[in-house]
């Protein structure tokens, strides 16, 4: 067995149930587990490896809840549209995507999200052309050492039938449900620290039918996995709800059976009273995507009233196309400062602060994917663990409260990350793969993808 010590931090922030903050503090982790959590003074001294992380703050590994990875692909494209002309401009072009083109894009959005501190990441794959399979991710996902929870998306209502996407990129219901069940068997772990899940996503409300959201659920209770899937994002997003199936969103989702801790949905920018108050009283959750809903113009999630009713809250860097970044620590900024607009600076009822937004980017994030062994350092917990760097000139003044330094400034890259015991980022560096020469690839197609849409 091997054994890690984490030690002299300028700050340990453990996120446990009493939120402790240890100055001078240490994390000790036998094999892929935390054994000790505490001041260094009272820790071992010696171990297989010792990061000392002096002038860093040390969190665990945040925890990114919705993502379409694949999307990293088409940054910057379509750059003036609402969420349905986004897509319908990017639907065409997602068409000719290839399993190569998954899995390296696969590992870039891995590699961005590692550099910023997360370690844990869901992914939302709903695209399937030309022989695209989510095992592609999954073996992305394996080489890179992220842990994993891959959502096997779908789309199965095309144009033809009123739904939003081209009928060339939807599939047929019983090859969906046929291949979600392939998948849950041959790759879904059910065990505490696992590293790969496997979650069943329905798109959205305009991309598959009602009989697809009931067999789905239906599947994921007998099998034990999570649900996934997009909800009330945006004003277009209510309004075909409305016409199409006569309900809100949360009406939609609740008469389908997709309401429960095994539940969550992304954005519900739109999402109305009553629909916070089932989401609550049902323990569904919910993956904030700030910057993606700005992108698109869709508003501001209504994140402090869901916090105060209970709701379980997230981060999501969602697409990478529509964000277009897949920094998790950004992005709790960006949440932090988006409720700040909405609803004054003041913490309290009214706002949030640096605090409250890392607690929604570790622990909050574990709730969401229905996890009790991520998101906190304690023993007992897996050993995913972020340590960020506080001597560059990013954090210069703000000595004073190293934590809230990690959000009011904006630190750019994390300096150690740890997965499951694994030192998967040491010094800023990624140690499983070449990140030069994945940057490559990816951009070479990148480029044959755009070319291949005209």
């Amino acid at each position: 067995m091997s054994t890690l010590l984490i030690r002299n931090a300028r700050l340990v922030a453990t996120m446990d149930d009493a939120r402790r903050e240890l100055r001078d503090g240490a994390v000790y982790v036998r094999d892929h587990v935390i054994e000790a959590v505490g001041p260094s003074a009272e820790l071992p001294a010696t171990a297989d490896e010792v990061i000392d992380a002096r002038d860093m703050v040390v969190t665990p590994g945040l925890v990114n809840t919705h993502h379409h990875m694949y999307q990293t692909l088409t940054r910057a494209l379509v750059q003036d549209n609402e969420l349905f002309g986004w897509l319908k401009g990017l639907y065409p072009i997602w068409a000719n995507l290839t399993p190569e083109m998954i899995r390296v894009s696969t590992q870039t959005a891995m590699a961005e999200l590692l550099l910023s501190g997360c370690t844990t990441s869901s992914d939302h794959l709903y695209v399937y052309p030309n022989g695209i399979r989510l095992d592609d991710s999954i073996a992305a996902a394996d080489e890179i050492g992220m842990r994993f929870h891959a959502a096997r998306g779908s789309m199965s209502v095309g144009e033809s039938r009123g739904g939003l996407p081209p009928d060339r990129i939807v599939e047929d219901e019983a090859a969906i449900l046929a291949e979600s069940q392939r998948l849950i068997e041959r790759w879904h772990d059910r065990s505490r620290h696992a590293m790969r899940r496997i979650v069943l996503a329905p798109c959205s409300p305009f991309s598959v039918s009602r009989e697809l959201m009931r067999d789905t659920a239906e599947m994921a209770r007998r099998y034990g996995v999570s649900l996934h899937t997009h909800l009330a994002e945006n004003d277009n997003d209510i309004a075909y709800t409305r016409e199409k199936f006569g309900c809100t969103p949360a009406e939609y989702v609740e008469a389908l059976g997709w309401t429960g801790r095994d539940v969550w949905c992304a954005h519900c920018v739109k999402l109305d009273a009553p629909g916070i108050g089932l989401f609550a009283r049902t323990g569904t959750g919910v993956a904030h995507c700030p910057c993606s809903n700005m992108r698109l113009a869709s508003g501001i999630a209504p994140i402090r009233a869901m916090r105060d009713a209970g709701v379980a809250v997230g981060l999501g860097v969602d697409g990478a196309a529509s964000n277009d970044a897949g920094h998790l620590l950004a992005e709790a900024r960006m949440a932090m400062l988006l409720q700040r607009v909405a609803h004054g600076p003041e913490q309290g009822p009214s706002a949030m602060g640096a605090r409250e937004v890392l607690e929604i980017a570790t622990r909050g994030g574990a709730r969401v994917l229905d996890r009790d062994d991520i998101g906190v350092l304690a023993p007992g917990m897996s050993a995913d663990i972020a340590c960020w760097p506080l001597d560059g000139i990013e954090t210069a003044g703000a000595q004073h409260d190293p934590l809230a330094a990690l959000v009011f400034c904006q630190v750019p890259r994390v300096r150690h990350a740890v997965v499951h015991g694994r030192v998967v980022v040491r010094d800023g560096e990624l140690t499983t793969i070449e990140l030069p020469a994945l940057v490559e690839r990816h951009n070479a197609l990148a480029r044959e993808l755009l070319e291949a849409a005209r």
